[in-house]
């Protein structure tokens, strides 16, 4: 039984030389899909003349070399319309991004802004 007890107390020390299992590897996180302009086929690709005729005159323009920025304020949100000549640099500018918040600055989704906008303007 000492014998036992000694070969037990003996191996102790061994057993912390035991490699620990390695830890799981943590979960993929998938990539978000790109930002796609769903709900905005209105005001993507636009030519200023027809955010105007869609919104009413722009509250805000402005002029930045061929570059545009047309805003729309509504009592919902405020809608930033950025417009670019074609690549190539020849032809009307067209909306190529929008940016979307409510009055506060906080964000907004885009959709819900042209949404409001459109309603706005459908009820004036």
């Amino acid at each position: 039984m000492r014998g036992l007890l000694l070969g037990a107390l003996a191996a102790l020390p061994l057993a912390a030389c035991v490699a620990p299992q390695a830890a799981p590897p943590p979960p993929s996180i998938a990539a978000p899909p790109p930002i796609s302009p769903g709900g905005l086929e209105a005001v993507m690709g636009a030519t200023a003349q027809r955010l105007i005729a869609q919104f009413g005159n722009p509250d805000l323009d402005l002029r930045e070399g061929p570059a545009r920025k047309l805003q729309f304020l509504a009592p919902a949100c405020v809608l930033d319309a950025y417009l670019y000549p074609p690549r190539g640099g020849r032809g009307e500018p067209v909306v190529t991004h929008v940016d979307a918040r409510q009055p506060d600055g906080r964000d907004m989704d885009r959709a819900s802004c042209v949404a409001a906008l459109t309603a706005e303007r459908q009820n004036r």
